[in-house]
């Protein structure tokens, strides 16, 4: 397990959300965890993880995520069955 990636995790799933994470680091969680990563149209991103898929927006002035997209991640994340206990018991979500 990478302790960038599970940094990344625990921040994402901390509260306050938070709004300084860039989206290459999501990008690059995402490809560990085993997701498919797919450009769909402009700036918009299909992800599909352990069955379940979504739509995710690279934001648009810079690099770093807003609020409403690590809230949208962290939903999506709980969804495909990603949590921090989990990743850290196996390695991988």
């Amino acid at each position: 397990m990478s302790h960038k990636h599970a940094s990344l995790l625990r921040t994402i799933f901390q509260d306050p959300l938070s709004g300084n994470i860039h989206w290459r680091e999501v990008e690059s969680l995402l490809h560990h965890l085993g997701a498919a990563v797919e450009p769909s149209h402009g700036a918009r991103f299909r992800v599909v993880l352990n069955g379940i898929e979504i739509i995710l927006h690279h934001p648009h002035h810079g690099s770093t995520c807003s609020k409403q997209d690590i809230k949208t991640l962290r939903d999506f994340l709980s969804h495909a069955g990603v949590s921090v206990s989990a990743y850290e018991e196996t390695g991988r979500g």
